[in-house]
Order: structure tokens, then C-alpha cells, then sequence
């Protein structure tokens, strides 16, 4: 093979090589995301400045920690959060927890209803659906996997 050649090969390598790498990062941002924690709402889990690897997924369980749509519109856009962390507490289908019943307006037992979660805040003082209600599915980012090292 000439010189030519090799570095003909050597580059169509190296550009499959990147177009591989390319399409792994791609895969991986669609499986995953990379968050950083604002404020103690999920303390002591989660810490104002702590990055958290989210697996995005529909599905949870009682007691994950979720990332979701924040469902208020503070009008101001620096001023908002997009993302919100909190803890699964109930699940569709599971009785509507005493705290959060009249915010969303349901009787005693009440149960949640389909494509619908209630979710709380680990720390004393949070916004969570004691405030704001059932938290729809669909605003689901994931599921909190992990804290990744610095």
C-alpha cells in the first residue's frame, strides 16, 4: 500500500471511529441526564450544589427520587427552575396520603388516579404535592440513579 493509501485508511478510521464515538454520546444522552441540585428541599440525600445521573424513564417506584417539569410559572425566567427533585410517596392506583388530599381535591379514601404520582420533599420545609398536587407521568424526566463523583 502506497503512503497515500494508508493515510487515505487512516482517515476514513479515524472518521468512523468518531462517528461511533458521536452516535455513543448520543445514545447515552438519551438514556441519561446530568443534573445539579438547587436548594435543600432533598436534604440530606441531596445537597444545593450536587450533581445527580438521571435514567430517563416513565417508570418508578414508591420511594424514588424523580426528577420532573416544575409544575409552577414563576413569570420569571431567571428566577425559575425547570426541574424539580423530589421522592415518590404514592403511585396510581395507591390511596391518596392524608396531607395532600385536599389539594387535590379528593375524598377520603381516594386513590390516585392513572398517569398520576404524588410526590414529597425529604427535608422539613419543600414544595411538593402538598402544594402543587398530583405531578402528571408525563412531566417525568427520570429516576435518580446516582451522585457522581466530583
Amino acid at each position: 500500500m502506497t503512503g497515500a493509501g494508508r493515510k487515505s485508511t487512516a482517515i476514513a478510521v479515524g472518521a468512523v471511529g468518531a462517528g461511533a464515538l458521536l452516535l455513543s454520546a448520543r445514545a447515552l444522552r438519551s438514556r441519561f441526564a446530568l443534573i445539579r441540585v438547587t436548594g435543600w428541599s432533598m436534604a440530606p440525600a441531596f445537597a444545593d450544589g450536587d450533581r445527580l445521573l438521571v435514567r430517563r424513564t416513565r417508570s418508578v417506584r414508591r420511594g424514588d427520587a424523580v426528577v420532573f417539569r416544575n409544575p409552577f410559572d414563576y413569570g420569571d425566567a431567571e428566577a425559575r427552575l425547570d426541574w424539580l427533585v423530589k421522592r415518590v410517596s404514592a403511585l396510581p392506583g395507591d390511596p391518596v396520603p392524608p396531607e395532600v388530599r385536599e389539594v387535590v381535591d379528593a375524598p377520603e379514601g381516594g386513590l390516585v388516579p392513572a398517569g398520576s404520582l404524588v410526590v414529597r420533599g425529604d427535608a422539613a420545609r419543600t414544595q411538593d404535592s402538598r402544594h402543587f398536587g398530583y405531578v402528571p407521568e408525563a412531566s417525568l424526566l427520570g429516576v435518580v440513579l446516582t451522585r457522581p463523583g466530583p
